[in-house]
């Protein structure tokens, strides 16, 4: 499974890279936002920049029209800019606008995340249309009393019933459970928050195991 770090802060983005586990970077409307740069294509680039051209980095348009979307992903892809970049994914919304624009950049062989995917038949048709990601959200759907990682098993079981190629990226992660919940579920990819990522390694038996090394090695008195 690979792993995307959901972020559009840049120095956050290079600081989670030093690990070596991130795989690539969603961003959306919200996260891009709350940036400090000038425009959504200085950010990209910075992020694109920051990431290398191995780890693929999903931008959401912002229009909601099939023309408009067209419009924004060619400007994004093709962008003096940006041209240097191959590993751009645009990231369009689950509605019909949406699929044309997945249907159009698609048939051109760019990659598309259709994003805001709540149901199975919305990650059908987003198969269907030649999306490279479908983006089940996870905490949303439970936030209503749905079970977010049911979702995703039950797209994992069409996709394989059908051989639909489009990869499922999980998103929208609340906790560690989800993680690992995703993972079981046989998610392609998560995409989690930095806050996190930081936490993935904590476990009270491996703090405990390390406090009951340092005391015995002290005792011991031996020397390295």
């Amino acid at each position: 499974m690979q792993i995307f770090l959901d972020s559009a802060d840049i120095k956050e983005i290079k600081e989670m890279n030093k690990l070596g586990i991130i795989d690539g970077v969603t961003t959306n409307p919200s996260l891009m936002s709350k940036t400090q740069n000038y425009s959504l294509l200085s950010t990209i680039y910075d992020i694109c920049k920051a990431v290398g051209e191995s780890s693929d980095v999903s931008v959401q348009v912002i229009a909601e029209d099939f023309e408009n979307m067209k419009n924004q992903g060619d400007e994004i892809l093709n962008n003096e800019l940006l041209k240097e970049f191959s590993n751009i994914v645009v990231k369009f919304p689950m509605t019909w606008e949406g699929i044309k624009a997945c249907r159009y950049f698609a048939n051109k062989g760019k990659k598309v995340n259709m994003t805001l995917c709540f149901s199975v038949n919305q990650a059908i048709i987003a198969a269907k249309a030649g999306a490279y990601y479908i983006s089940p959200f996870i905490g949303r759907l439970d936030d209503i009393g749905q079970s977010g990682v049911t979702l995703v098993n039950e797209i994992k079981q069409v996709y394989s019933n059908y051989s639909f190629k489009t990869k499922i990226l999980a998103a929208s992660i609340r906790s560690l459970e989800h993680v690992s919940q995703v993972a079981l579920a046989g998610a392609d990819v998560v995409t989690i928050p930095s806050k996190i990522i930081q936490k993935l390694l904590d476990h009270q038996l491996t703090s405990d195991g390390l406090e009951i090394f340092k005391k015995d090695w002290e005792h011991s008195q031996l020397k390295i």
